[in-house]
């Protein structure tokens, strides 16, 4: 699928805001400063930008629009998505297809939240939130259920997935734990990761508070503020731009549109079409991946993934897991600078700009995956039924 694309278009420039607790941040200035790095990242002036594709808080209207002003942009191509996790994947996927019509010639992708700073800046703001989350479970409750009580939005939604998963496969707490731990452990090396002065251990990780059965605080990822942003461009004029070009060698996007309870849909996600898809435009497939940035809204959505993406067999995610594969110099180093449990939740979109720089091979050996040359990013949301994949190489 969409083999013509193949190689065609790249990642030129990625950049990234501070992230975690910044106080007084707000969606616009973080992705402002996000985008701002990534165009110095490139080597790119303003006036080299024809194209903005991003999301912010699902509360802003518009929001490309007002990224464009902020940093000064008059484009001819420009939207704002909305299949949550899924769209950060699916607006470089856009931003391709967009170049391919003659629409635009170099688009700013990006993604910005400010979720910690909205819930901690006054007593109003979190009273607030609590009830935006009673006001979200209500919705919950009628939109697949009337019946329903304490359906809490979208930790309830994937802990029923996650129970599932234990009830078919066996698949225990401690492997659930295997994920965190070891996304921990990359953070600890990321300087600039939310978590990245705070160890975890299996014990730690046991002990962890009650969220909804059968999650505790560690399966569940950080309320963030955060941005994140890449530039993509065709393959040509990406030789003529600062720094080496990472190649789109294959996507795709896939949405189980029948709901997260229909079928098989929670154990046997919309991440096993839209890989599919990605490899067959590749021309790749699991075992040419070098690195693996998935998508942890939860530590059983990581699982999951790795089943649905080829790396194990339906049912050995956990036992995978567990062996150490996903840890710096395992089989498959997995969210190699601490992903959404340990680095920061900016819906996916730092999945990315990790895999183009473990694909540039940008960092040290204590973080550097050494043969990294494929990388594979994924992004997961929209009430749990949306996906998007992105295959990227080393030019």
């Amino acid at each position: 699928m969409n083999a013509e694309l193949r190689d065609r278009y790249a990642i030129v420039g990625v950049g990234q805001s501070r992230l975690g607790e910044v106080p007084g941040s707000t969606a616009l200035s973080l992705m402002v400063e996000a985008a701002v790095s990534a165009m110095d990242d490139a080597g790119l002036e303003k006036i080299g930008i024809d194209g903005i594709i991003c999301r912010g808080p699902d509360d802003m209207y518009g929001f490309h629009q007002q990224v464009g002003q902020l940093l000064g942009l008059d484009v001819g191509f420009s939207t704002t998505l909305d299949n949550g996790g899924a769209s950060q994947i699916l607006s470089i996927i856009l931003a391709v297809s967009a170049i391919e019509a003659g629409l635009c010639n170099t688009v700013l992708c990006g993604y910005a939240r400010d979720a910690w700073s909205r819930t901690h800046h006054s007593e109003e703001a979190r009273m607030s939130q609590r009830a935006s989350g009673a006001a979200q479970s209500q919705h919950a409750r009628d939109s697949y259920s009337s019946e329903s009580f304490g359906l809490f939005g979208a930790p309830a939604m994937h802990a029923f997935g996650a129970r599932r998963h234990m009830d078919l496969y066996g698949t225990t707490k401690d492997q659930l734990g295997a994920i965190a731990i070891a996304f921990r452990e990359h953070a600890r090396r990321n300087p600039l990761a939310q978590m990245h002065a705070r160890e975890l251990t299996l014990d730690e990780y046991r002990a962890g508070r009650p969220i909804v059965e059968p999650f505790n605080l560690y399966d569940c990822s950080l309320r963030t503020d955060a941005a994140g942003a890449v530039i993509v461009t065709s393959l040509e004029r990406a030789r003529d731009l600062r720094k080496e070009p990472v190649r789109i060698s294959g996507f795709g996007t896939h949405n189980n549109t029948s709901g997260w309870f229909h079928d098989e849909n929670m154990t046997s996600t919309a991440a096993i079409q839209s890989s599919k898809k990605a490899y067959s435009m590749a021309g790749l497939g699991p075992s040419d991946i070098d690195v693996f940035e998935v998508y942890d809204c939860f530590t059983y959505m990581a699982l999951v993934q790795l089943e649905d993406y080829g790396f194990c067999q339906k049912g050995e995610g956990g036992p995978f897991a567990e062996s150490g594969a996903l840890r710096l110099g395992g089989a498959l180093p997995t969210n190699t600078a601490g992903g959404q449990l340990s680095e920061g939740h900016a819906e996916g979109m730092l999945q990315v700009v990790e895999a183009a720089r473990q694909i540039r091979h940008d960092y040290g050996p204590d973080r550097q995956v050494g043969n990294a040359e494929v990388a594979v990013a994924s992004g997961h949301g929209g009430n749990t039924v949306c996906h998007s994949s992105l295959i990227l190489t080393s030019t």
